[in-house]
């Protein structure tokens, strides 16, 4: 049997996935193959260089335990005001971005992957789905992640590319492609709980994408429930922390290798209509005050 992780996307969230990891690993459940989207390539990369055992987890909680938003979403007046006036293509820079991968990845091509991985973009002229198996991890990875108008597109192999999620937030058709015959989806899920709602351009933009990519992965989910052995893990719930705050990776890891042990070792996994574990749907606001904001500077 051939077992595929399906890593999706989801800005700082993706520190959710390392404490799903955890869970799987202490059930022996590895992966055959690894398919990632925006963050999730990030964490798809990391575990093909490295695998699932312990210490490699340990040390992909402490990255992201120790990043911080302007390692990836590093907002600076003069690149603004660049792409303002139409002489940058994003808001942000993907410098902080490209050193985090070139350090941490570990090979320098999908293919050399001691881990099978392959990573999910969109086309910025077509809308179609590419899938990048091979070539230069590190563009593929920042491909992958370029949140549009927030992170620069990725000129690859002809193509303009940026964020998977755009087009396949969880590829598990092409998890289907592959011969995968187990599939295992980790979403990041979304700040389904905001107190506020997100007044800063960088917040709001993250925030949209967030919801299109879980409204996509809920239709993939019940669309191929029927056609592999589909196992989604459930996204925290509620959950308070904006996709731009990383101030809080410590407490995801936590809070989903929890989540996720607890819901692994009940019968929900085997439960029909997988999809049912991703509907979208609001919290109240409890009147907190400006304590949880979450577009405010971190």
């Amino acid at each position: 049997m051939t077992t595929a992780f399906v890593l999706s996307g989801g800005g700082s969230l993706g520190a959710v996935q390392v404490g799903m990891l955890q869970a799987l690993a202490e059930r022996a459940i590895a992966p055959d193959l690894l398919l990632g989207t925006s963050a999730g390539a990030l964490n798809a990369v990391f575990v093909a260089a490295h695998g699932t055992r312990p210490p490699a987890l340990d040390r992909l909680a402490a990255i992201w335990t120790a990043l911080r938003r302007d390692d990836v979403f590093p907002v600076r007046a003069p690149q603004v005001v660049l792409a303002l006036a139409g002489a940058r293509d994003a808001l942000c820079s993907d410098h902080g971005l490209e050193r985090l991968v070139r350090r941490h990845i570990g090979f320098a091509r999908l293919e050399d992957a001691p881990i099978p991985v392959h990573l999910v973009a969109t086309d910025l002229l077509s809308g179609e789905e590419v899938l990048l198996s091979d070539g230069d991890a590190v563009s593929a990875v920042l491909a992958s992640s370029a949140v549009p108008a927030v992170l620069p597109p990725v000129r690859r192999n002809g193509q303009t590319l940026v964020d998977g999620g755009l087009a396949d937030n969880a590829a598990i058709s092409q998890a289907l492609v592959l011969g995968a015959d187990r599939v295992y989806v980790l979403p990041t899920g979304y700040a389904c709980a905001l107190p506020f709602p997100p007044t800063r351009p960088l917040a709001v933009a993250v925030q949209a994408l967030s919801l299109l990519v879980q409204q996509r992965l809920i239709a993939d989910v019940a669309r191929y429930a029927d056609q592999v052995d589909l196992v989604v893990l459930p996204p925290l719930c509620p959950l308070r922390i904006s996709a731009i705050d990383f101030r809080h990776a410590a407490e995801l890891c936590r809070r989903a290798r929890t989540a996720a042990a607890a819901w692994l070792d009940s019968d929900a996994p085997g439960r029909p209509d997988p999809e049912r574990v991703l509907g979208l749907h609001g919290h109240p606001s409890p009147p907190t005050g400006d304590a949880h904001r979450t577009d405010l500077p971190a």
